[in-house]
């Protein structure tokens, strides 16, 4: 059957586990995306419409909209989980700038002190190269 079918004989092994354990999704041309397949924008759309509604209407809707309350439910963990690591992302971002902040202003610190240190040495040349430097050079 592969040979005639032109598919590798691993992938209709797999599909076969798939369908056995009843993870097998399949997908008609035309159709809506499953719950699972919609995009995050269109999850948190749909989200936030089926908990505005009232509990008498909900049914109705998420027949409408080819749903279960189970995907709200698991849509919201979602939503709150890519909340949490969205926001511990930015703390660590937030943490690794501080950093870089705090070195870059080491840095310049020590920058600020090595060109006074250069300017006053300047100073004291020019101050010693007028008082002495005039009676040599001549």
């Amino acid at each position: 059957m592969a040979r005639e079918a032109g598919i590798a004989a691993i992938t209709i092994q797999r599909w076969l586990s798939k369908l056995k354990e009843g993870t097998l999704e399949i997908a008609a041309e035309g159709s809506e995306p499953t719950p699972n397949q919609r995009h995050p924008a269109e999850k948190f759309k749909l989200l936030m419409q089926g908990r505005l509604l009232p509990e008498d209407q909900r049914g109705e809707w998420l027949r409408q909209n080819g749903l279960h309350d189970e995907h709200l439910n698991l849509w919201e963990q979602e939503l709150a989980q890519f909340m949490t690591d969205k926001q511990d992302d930015l703390k660590a971002e937030n943490m690794a700038l501080k950093k870089k902040n705090k070195e870059l202003e080491k840095e310049l610190t020590r920058k600020e002190k090595a060109l006074a240190e250069v300017v006053a040495l300047l100073t004291l040349k020019k101050k010693l190269d007028t008082r002495y430097g005039a009676d040599e050079e001549a």
